[in-house]
């Protein structure tokens, strides 16, 4: 097999495209079901959580180190620091607990 790396990145991009593009062409009317239209309205947070959540936990060397960090940097984000001080205490924490482990 001729691996042709253009022939992939063609194929990529159209398959991206008319998946972002298709919903906004064949979907004209306004949605009326409140069910659907808090679904579609929440599917962005779920996507980046569920991205970003395995990034956290296996980012560090230790899964634990990773834990911690999530456990308290929910605790500053709920307390309403910012976003900077929030990373600053997740790093320092991981620091901090893989020195020990």
């Amino acid at each position: 097999m001729n691996n042709n790396i253009y022939i992939y990145i063609l194929v990529m991009s159209i398959t991206i495209y008319l998946i972002r593009v298709l919903p906004l062409t064949i979907v004209r009317i306004p949605i009326e079901n409140k069910f659907i239209r808090d679904f579609l309205y929440y599917v962005p947070y779920v996507t980046l959580s569920i991205m970003s959540f395995p990034a956290i936990i296996y980012a560090t060397n230790n899964i634990i180190s990773g834990l911690i960090a999530l456990i308290i940097g929910i605790i500053a984000s709920y307390k309403q620091l910012g976003l900077f001080k929030v990373t600053v205490i997740c790093c320092v924490t991981v620091f901090i607990v893989e020195l020990f482990i």
